[in-house]
């Protein structure tokens, strides 16, 4: 990961359908990496819902609802070709709880606490239920919504987890999310990192990219910064999602009074958004994003709201804190649909990726495709030509209108407000004309969007529509 990154989160989709789209748009945007739905042998529900994912039978990628090993390696392959790393969703705190018994979907059979050749009763903790987050203990040794739980404290569980991630990457995965790190023990978590580091050195393979779910909660016994060491006695450290962050979509939202001009990162308390003052962990460890797949399910900040979420995800990639991720998925309702799989046949089959026109048209059972939207593609390559530089010459109108500068590199206008806006503001950029990368950007030596001039005083002079923004960069500048 450099400075600059960002990755999307093709969730749901099948591996040819991210092969074809890391050559097509992912790599011409300059994305770093994709996320990718976990790809072991997983259990098969009646209703095929997304969560069956989240349940493994065993750690076979020999065929899963995204496709077979072949395809996963072709992607692997054709995507690092472009330049587009790829990041599993690595589901190793415990197994699956339904249907059980049941067959997985590369044809295993298995019962909760039986999964032949791999483990038995033996290997998970002893059944209770995850019901005091006071409690480190029980988060950590007791069962996730009822889901078996594995005893990463025996040595033998440790080298089955770490030889899945050893085989991954040496497949050429170049990174892994571990999901619910936060249900697994610190130093149980760190001694499987170290397996797969060390394995890995020894081979002269790359130690891969790492970064860990971890919710955190006030009054709770465990925290994000209680994972600050993972990793790092093999050679690297882990990151951390850094759910807190997801508050920024309320601010968009306008939620109980809130508005936009309250993220100014030295505005005074209570408008004012800075590690310290949201109680953010370091910028260099942290995983930001506006939506996951767990929050989009709990009908958090969406495609649903349309040019909200738009420029809500331009003052994402504007900003310079954490590595950002987008996440790409599909039209469901929430809450009534919120358990819904992925477009797909009676059969459970997941259908080819047919991208909706737009956020406003996308309809229940159809990929939305968030991260091809102009708004938040261009923005992709503003953020690489901007890294490095600070936030600059703020602006806001103490509502719902904000502007900023990434020192003399890049510049944004966003407005939520619900009439017009026409001001002029310092930008900190070279005299000269830009084209606006919202609207189409520069084209050789021609603007295929808004042109925007800055004055002699490094000033310019915008025009915002309701719920609309404005990019410029050192990049765009016409010649």
């Amino acid at each position: 990961m450099a400075a600059g990154d960002v990755f999307v989160h093709l969730f749901e989709w099948k591996w040819t359908d991210i092969a074809t789209e890391c050559e097509n748009v992912l790599g011409p945007a300059g994305v770093a990496a994709v996320q990718i739905s976990p790809p072991q042998e997983h259990s098969v529900q009646p209703s095929h819902t997304w969560s069956e994912r989240y349940q493994p039978v065993s750690y076979s990628i020999a065929r899963s609802r995204s496709g077979t090993q072949l395809e996963f390696v072709d992607m692997v392959q054709r995507c690092k070709a472009v330049g587009v790393d790829i990041y599993v969703d690595a589901v190793i705190n415990h197994m699956t709880n339904y249907p059980s018994p049941g067959v997985g979907s590369n044809g295993t059979a298995y019962s909760k606490y039986d999964y032949p050749g791999l483990y038995g009763p033996s290997d998970f903790h002893s059944p209770c239920t995850v019901n005091n987050y006071q409690s480190a203990a029980n988060v950590q040794d007791c069962e996730l919504f009822s889901l078996p739980d594995l005893n990463t404290g025996l040595e033998s569980v440790r080298q089955k987890i770490a030889g899945y991630l050893i085989m991954l990457a040496r497949l050429g995965v170049a990174g892994f999310r571990i999901d619910a790190a936060k249900h697994i023990q610190q130093v149980e978590l760190d001694r499987i990192l170290a397996i797969v580091d060390s394995t890995l050195t020894a081979e002269a393979r790359p130690i891969p990219y790492y970064f860990l779910e971890v919710i955190g909660g006030a009054g709770e016994a465990l925290s994000p910064h209680d994972y600050f060491g993972e990793g790092y006695g093999s050679g690297g450290a882990a990151d951390i999602t850094e759910f807190t962050f997801v508050g920024v979509g309320d601010k968009f939202r306008g939620l109980s009074g809130q508005h936009i001009s309250q993220l100014n990162p030295n505005g005074p308390s209570g408008s004012q958004f800075s590690q310290s003052a949201w109680g953010l962990m370091p910028s260099d460890k942290a995983v930001v994003f506006l939506q996951n797949h767990d929050t989009q399910h709990d009908c958090g900040i969406s495609y649903r709201d349309g040019n909200v979420f738009r420029v809500a995800n331009v003052w994402m990639l504007a900003q310079p804190y954490g590595y950002p991720s987008i996440l790409s998925s599909y039209a469901f309702d929430c809450p009534a649909g919120n358990a819904m799989g992925p477009p797909s046949d009676a059969a459970g089959n997941t259908n080819n990726v047919t991208c909706a026109a737009s956020f406003e048209t996308a309809t229940v059972g159809q990929w939305v495709c968030e991260h091809r939207d102009p708004y938040i593609r261009n923005m992709v390559r503003f953020r690489r030509v901007v890294a490095g530089t600070d936030t600059n010459h703020w602006w806001d109108d103490g509502g719902n209108a904000l502007a900023f500068s990434r020192g003399d590199k890049g510049f944004v206008a966003i407005s939520r407000e619900s009439a017009a806006l026409d001001t002029t503001v310092a930008t900190g950029m070279p005299p000269g004309s830009y084209c606006d990368i919202l609207t189409g950007g520069l084209a050789g030596v021609a603007c295929t969007g808004t042109l925007v001039v800055v004055d002699a005083a490094g000033a310019v002079r915008f025009h915002l529509e309701p719920n609309s923004a404005v990019a410029i960069d050192a990049a765009t500048r016409l010649p």
